[in-house]
């Protein structure tokens, strides 16, 4: 809504249509001359969005939903795509960082049922840091987790994409 309202150019994707219509109705409220079609029902993986689209990528709980590591690359090098040599890479998702791996039980696939009861791709500090290294990132901000009340981590990336 911050973007919005201080004329930001925004874009936007989801694979549900319905939270991109959701999208679509606030940004003709707060943002009237922002084309609609900056908003997309699709997947990160797979977007029609231009290479180097964006300044700043905000994947605010998005990662883990991936169904297993395959699908978590391609969905974060779909995102990582659009970004602009030089842009900012903000992603918060769930993890292991600071609780007991035994909390939580493994499904396969990098997939786990976490004490809440919700099924989530999990990283660690060790993948993020592969992850970073394999897209030449350059970490901006110490990776952080917030433990929710016990149960569940979450995760905050920043990465700034090279030049």
């Amino acid at each position: 809504m911050y973007f919005l309202r201080n004329g930001f150019p925004v874009f936007g994707l989801d694979p549900d249509p319905g939270a991109i219509r959701s999208v679509q109705a606030l940004a003709l409220r707060l943002a009237p001359g922002l084309p609609s079609m900056n908003f997309r029902a699709e997947a990160a993986e797979s977007t029609s969005f231009p290479e180097h689209t964006a300044d700043v990528v905000l994947s605010n709980a998005v990662l883990h939903f991936a169904r297993d590591e395959q699908h978590f690359r391609a969905m974060l090098l779909g995102s990582w795509r659009l970004l602009k040599p030089g842009g900012l890479f903000f992603s918060r998702l769930a993890s292991s960082i600071g609780m007991e791996e035994r909390r939580f039980t493994p499904l396969g696939a990098g997939r786990f049922l976490l004490p809440d009861g919700s099924e989530r791709f999990l990283v660690n500090e060790p993948i993020l840091a592969e992850l970073a290294g394999s897209l030449g990132a350059r970490l901006l901000d110490p990776v952080k987790t917030t433990v929710v009340q016990d149960q569940r981590c979450m995760t905050t990336w920043v990465l700034r994409k090279p030049d």
